[in-house]
């Protein structure tokens, strides 16, 4: 009984030896293009990380918790600003590697120029100034509208008090409420 499971681990080996050289024979008898698609199975699609010391450049084959941590969080970055954009900028804006590009690449596109945002700024403050609430509309839709303009002139770099904004509410008010 133990030479039929000597026999039976000799033939399992076996089995599994033949599986794996063929597996290696194929893929190192391919040619120089598949040589390149095995270099990314192996290290994964980006390049190898080096590390100088001295004058010498040396591949850094293990990466640390940092580095890892690094490498998935501007991931995690640029696939959310991805993710953001509507469809039909998506291919226009994927051939961006990194976060720190992608989002100055969406600013210039969609960020207008200075004289479009002084524009906007000015238009915001005019806004503010015409700010009323509407009979048909109840407390907390006025308070809300009113802290959507507070939020879009903050944006464009315009600082209120918050003794204005509540003035600003409270003088805003329905006539026939007061």
């Amino acid at each position: 009984s133990s030479k039929d499971l000597s026999s039976g681990i000799r033939a399992i080996w076996r089995t599994l030896l033949k599986k794996t050289s063929v597996i290696h024979n194929t893929l190192f008898s391919m040619d120089s293009l598949s040589y390149s698609l095995w270099e990314v199975i192996i290290n994964g699609d980006s390049p190898t990380p080096t590390v100088v010391i001295g004058d010498v450049v040396k591949p850094v084959t293990i990466l640390f918790a940092d580095q890892k941590l690094i490498r998935r969080n501007e991931l995690k970055a640029r696939s959310t600003l991805l993710m953001a954009l509507p469809d039909k900028h998506q291919l226009k804006f994927n051939s961006h590697k990194d976060a720190k590009t992608l989002i100055r690449a969406i600013e210039k596109c969609f960020g207008g120029n200075t004289k479009t945002k002084k524009v906007q700024k000015t238009l915001l403050k005019q806004q503010f100034e015409n700010f009323i609430g509407s009979s048909s509309e109840n407390l907390d839709q006025i308070h809300d509208r009113l802290q959507k303009l507070v939020s879009h002139l903050e944006i464009h770099g315009v600082s209120l008090s918050q003794e204005d904004v509540n003035l600003k509410f409270l003088r805003s008010l329905p006539s026939e409420w007061k």
